[in-house]
């Protein structure tokens, strides 16, 4: 255990001219190194010998050789070295215009559709802006968004978390996707009948619109030929372009993913989804959200008529 008054009496000079000893090798040319005097330096170096109780270097014909302590000191001290030098640069970096990243934590779903359409709506203002996307899944968004780790949060539900406060950007509702030659296409609309044996490409079952899907079937007493499941909507819909089923995602996933071989339509009956913004209470907010937000919420109104136009 360290001696709390020995650690109070060293203080950052004496570590300063010991490291200028051990990269220089002399007195002098430490000196050198810290623009004063040998005496100052030898005078400085004798103080943290005798504050440690022990010597450090040895005196060989003028010069100072280290000892063992003191090559087993030089290793830490160039550590806290390393790291001081990467806090002075990062200091020097934050007043660069380019430095600072706004960093956005948001559904892997939304990363893949709603989060770059707007990222390019703000580069195109804004083209000094940086960016670092995370996807993450809930609830940890909501954990951390709450622990102020980001900038900005996107998620599904409605409600704020606390430490936050949340605007909603986006309230659809579900969407069929279907193989493209699929008879179901040829429907303006689905209802949930039609459905019926139809071999099904889920979300995972811990997944909450998987629960709010099935328990719209179980209601209506359709039974589905359940065929595949996976944790992304994403990797849903490459999978009914494959031909491997039908499914009901999102429709911002939806439109994104929408090809000559796969096709989305409307449903006859509702499965609300909705995209909302998180901030942080108590996090100080970068220039860069509010036309964040902006671009976000342009974004939002693009894929809403997008969806509307398909339902024409």
């Amino acid at each position: 255990m360290s001696d709390p008054t020995l650690t109070h009496r060293i203080t950052h000079r004496h570590i300063e001219v010991f490291r200028a000893v051990m990269t220089a090798g002399s007195a002098t040319g430490a000196a050198d190194l810290l623009h004063s005097s040998q005496p100052t330096v030898s005078r400085e170096l004798a103080r943290l010998e005798s504050l440690l109780g022990y010597a450090l270097f040895e005196r060989v014909q003028g010069r100072l050789r280290p000892n063992a302590r003191a090559l087993a000191l030089w290793d830490e001290v160039q550590r806290s070295w390393q790291g001081l030098e990467r806090v002075v640069d990062r200091a020097v970096a934050l007043g660069r215009p380019d430095a600072v990243q706004l960093s956005v934590l948001c559904l892997p779903a939304l990363a893949h559709a709603l989060l770059p359409g707007a990222a390019a709506r703000l580069m195109q203002h804004h083209p000094q802006a940086r960016l670092s996307v995370t996807p993450q899944e809930s609830p940890l968004i909501e954990e951390w968004m709450s622990a102020q780790r980001f900038d900005l949060g996107l998620c599904e539900q409605a409600s704020a978390p606390p430490g936050t406060r949340a605007e909603v950007l986006l309230t659809l509702d579900e969407v069929a996707v279907l193989p493209a030659r699929h008879p179901l296409a040829r429907q303006r609309r689905l209802r949930l009948d039609d459905f019926a044996g139809e071999y099904f490409v889920s979300l995972s079952a811990d997944d909450p619109y998987r629960r709010l899907i099935d328990a719209r079937f179980a209601e209506a007493g359709v039974a589905r030929t359940l065929r595949m499941e996976t944790h992304s909507a994403a990797a849903v819909c490459a999978m009914v372009q494959q031909g491997l089923g039908v499914a009901i995602v999102n429709p911002v996933t939806a439109l994104t993913a929408a090809s000559d071989q796969l096709v989305l339509r409307p449903l006859a009956f509702s499965i609300p989804f909705s995209v909302t913004a998180l901030l942080p209470l108590y996090r100080p907010p970068l220039p860069e959200v509010a036309p964040m937000l902006e671009a976000l919420r342009a974004e939002a109104a693009a894929i809403a008529q997008r969806l509307a136009q398909q339902d024409e």
